[in-house]
């Protein structure tokens, strides 16, 4: 989990909240000093930070949410692994040659179940981000997600993948190593797993690399999470030549958890701590947890059949609408 001790990175829409937890900080060491009694003035401090974070953190916009998702501290893949597993192993390689840290996966006990985990993973610092490539899988890595997740359907193994990702790696090398044709048979063969497949976007899901192991019964988002065929900025610089404009493509792209629940693409929000995952990994982890196992004992009760089919029909209904004659 990420290191609580340090210190906090703030984001622009934060500031104001950090200032009154300062203040507070401040009123309390002078109190000890001077053996002062100020415990009614801090008791009503707190309340107004309360309310002051609850007011900032639910009337956030697509772009605050997206910042939220990229925060440097937000919890990984490998951090909610730890946190919600009682035993892990990772598991390395795609066969054929290469073994991409962008995209790590293996077998996990949770409550004593084991499943196969699979999921983005990005640096904490810059050097670690170079290491990961910044969470953009190349096509090694989705060919050794489908080695594991095929090792799940053939023991019995349910899987959970999560998605945190700005896109699949878009270099050259991954073009000639063949990207696309890893995406979709990806795509094509997590259809036909009996096993169940809950997937969760935990930070930023984006475009195919997304997708790449994105197919499932159920989709979760955490709630300050986002999902989208392509980056605001990206969208902004192809629509308007101007990616400054990244605010209005991302409110005309419906990134958030609320609006993509609402069109019928997610299936359940995760609540995050007040302030963000971030804030408190071990609480989020622990709601995750609960959502992902409340998920699969639904899901537990089907055939695989009935799984294949649910999945099947899930993704048909994606973008269906009704035209109303004027």
């Amino acid at each position: 989990m990420p290191n609580s001790d340090r210190k906090p990175l703030l984001l622009d829409f934060e500031k104001p909240l950090a200032e009154l937890e300062t203040r507070i900080h401040q009123i309390r060491e002078l109190a000890a000093e001077n053996g002062v009694d100020v415990t009614d003035e801090i008791r009503k401090l707190e309340a107004r930070s309360a309310q002051l974070r609850q007011e900032i953190f639910s009337s956030l916009s697509p772009m605050q949410r997206l910042q939220l998702a990229r925060h440097p501290r937000r919890p990984s893949t490998l951090d909610y692994i730890q946190a919600i597993s009682d035993e892990w192993i990772e598991l390395h390689g795609d066969r054929r040659g290469t073994d991409d840290p962008a995209l790590v996966g293996g077998i996990a006990r949770i409550d004593g179940l084991p499943t196969v985990i699979i999921g983005h993973q990005k640096g904490r610092d810059t050097k670690d981000n170079i290491a990961r490539n910044f969470g953009m899988a190349a096509p090694g890595g989705y060919r050794k997600a489908l080695r594991l997740m095929e090792h799940a359907d053939r023991f019995g193994m349910p899987i959970f993948t999560f998605i945190d990702t700005p896109g699949a790696w878009a270099g050259l090398e991954a073009e000639q190593l063949g990207q696309g044709e890893a995406i979709a048979c990806n795509l094509r063969e997590m259809f036909r797993l009996d096993v169940p497949i809950i997937c969760t976007v935990i930070g930023e899901g984006g475009s195919g690399g997304a997708l790449g192991i994105g197919v499932g019964e159920r989709l979760l988002m955490l709630e300050h999470s986002v999902y989208t065929v392509a980056t605001p900025e990206a969208c902004a610089a192809i629509l308007w030549k101007d990616s400054g404009k990244a605010n209005l493509a991302a409110e005309a792209l419906k990134i958030t958890s609320w609006d993509l629940k609402n069109l019928g693409v997610l299936d359940q929000i995760v609540p995050e701590p007040i302030g963000g995952a971030h804030s408190n990994p071990l609480k989020a982890a622990s709601i995750l947890k609960q959502a992902l196992l409340e998920n699969l004992a639904e899901l537990t009760q089907l055939t695989g059949q009935q799984r294949r089919e649910l999945r099947y029909q899930k993704f048909r209904h994606i973008g269906v609408f009704t035209e109303i004659s004027a």
